[in-house]
Protein backbone atom coordinates (compact mmCIF):
# COMPACT_ATOMS: atom_id res chain seq x y z
CA UNK A 1 0.00 0.00 0.00
CA UNK A 2 2.83 2.31 0.74
CA UNK A 3 4.34 1.97 -2.76
CA UNK A 4 1.36 2.99 -4.52
CA UNK A 5 1.35 5.92 -2.62
CA UNK A 6 4.71 6.64 -3.07
CA UNK A 7 3.37 6.29 -7.03
CA UNK A 8 0.69 8.61 -6.60
CA UNK A 9 2.63 11.03 -4.70
CA UNK A 10 5.75 10.69 -6.74
CA UNK A 11 3.04 11.34 -10.42
CA UNK A 12 1.60 13.89 -8.51
CA UNK A 13 4.91 16.13 -7.40
CA UNK A 14 6.70 15.67 -11.13
CA UNK A 15 3.86 14.95 -13.53
CA UNK A 16 4.54 18.13 -15.07
CA UNK A 17 7.07 16.59 -16.57
CA UNK A 18 5.09 14.56 -19.24
CA UNK A 19 3.72 18.04 -20.29
CA UNK A 20 7.27 19.69 -20.34
CA UNK A 21 8.18 21.42 -23.68
CA UNK A 22 11.45 20.45 -23.10
CA UNK A 23 11.04 16.64 -22.07
CA UNK A 24 12.84 14.72 -24.55
CA UNK A 25 15.82 17.04 -24.54
CA UNK A 26 19.16 15.20 -23.75
CA UNK A 27 20.52 15.55 -19.84
CA UNK A 28 23.32 17.30 -21.24
CA UNK A 29 21.04 20.40 -23.01
CA UNK A 30 18.79 20.78 -19.94
CA UNK A 31 21.60 20.20 -17.52
CA UNK A 32 23.83 22.66 -19.30
CA UNK A 33 25.76 25.26 -17.29
CA UNK A 34 26.62 27.20 -21.12
CA UNK A 35 24.12 29.08 -22.72
CA UNK A 36 24.85 27.87 -26.39
CA UNK A 37 24.50 24.13 -25.33
CA UNK A 38 21.39 25.26 -23.34
CA UNK A 39 19.63 27.24 -26.40
CA UNK A 40 17.57 24.24 -26.86
CA UNK A 41 16.01 23.58 -23.53
CA UNK A 42 15.80 27.48 -23.58
CA UNK A 43 14.06 27.70 -26.68
CA UNK A 44 11.22 24.85 -25.65
CA UNK A 45 10.84 26.87 -22.39
CA UNK A 46 9.71 29.84 -23.85
CA UNK A 47 6.76 27.86 -25.26
CA UNK A 48 6.34 25.60 -22.22
CA UNK A 49 3.26 25.03 -20.35
CA UNK A 50 4.46 24.11 -16.99
CA UNK A 51 7.32 26.82 -16.18
CA UNK A 52 5.83 27.48 -12.83
CA UNK A 53 5.61 23.61 -11.54
CA UNK A 54 9.08 23.57 -13.00
CA UNK A 55 10.24 25.73 -11.06
CA UNK A 56 8.32 25.10 -8.10
CA UNK A 57 10.12 21.41 -7.94
CA UNK A 58 13.65 22.00 -8.83
CA UNK A 59 14.04 25.48 -6.64
CA UNK A 60 17.13 26.41 -8.72
CA UNK A 61 17.85 28.95 -6.20
CA UNK A 62 17.88 26.38 -3.04
CA UNK A 63 19.05 23.72 -4.59
CA UNK A 64 22.37 24.85 -6.49
CA UNK A 65 20.63 23.95 -9.64
CA UNK A 66 22.47 23.67 -12.83
CA UNK A 67 20.91 23.77 -16.37
CA UNK A 68 17.59 24.81 -17.04
CA UNK A 69 14.22 25.86 -15.25
CA UNK A 70 11.52 27.76 -16.22
CA UNK A 71 12.95 29.83 -19.19
CA UNK A 72 16.17 30.83 -17.17
CA UNK A 73 19.62 29.27 -17.17
CA UNK A 74 21.05 28.43 -13.60
CA UNK A 75 24.70 28.18 -12.58
CA UNK A 76 25.37 27.44 -8.91
CA UNK A 77 21.72 28.06 -7.65
CA UNK A 78 21.57 31.46 -9.79
CA UNK A 79 20.13 32.82 -12.78
CA UNK A 80 22.36 33.85 -15.61
CA UNK A 81 22.16 36.49 -17.69
CA UNK A 82 21.78 35.70 -21.23
CA UNK A 83 23.65 37.06 -24.07
CA UNK A 84 23.06 34.73 -27.13
CA UNK A 85 19.21 33.74 -26.89
CA UNK A 86 18.03 37.11 -28.24
CA UNK A 87 19.83 36.07 -31.33
CA UNK A 88 18.86 32.94 -31.94
CA UNK A 89 15.34 33.45 -31.22
CA UNK A 90 13.56 35.34 -34.06
CA UNK A 91 10.43 35.58 -31.54
CA UNK A 92 12.44 37.48 -28.60
CA UNK A 93 13.61 40.69 -30.81
CA UNK A 94 11.33 43.74 -30.28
Amino acid sequence: MSARYGDAARREFFGWQDAAACRGLPPETVFSRREKEALPALRACRRCPVRRPCEEAVAPAQSMFDGVSAGRLWRNGRPVPLRLLPAYLPEARA
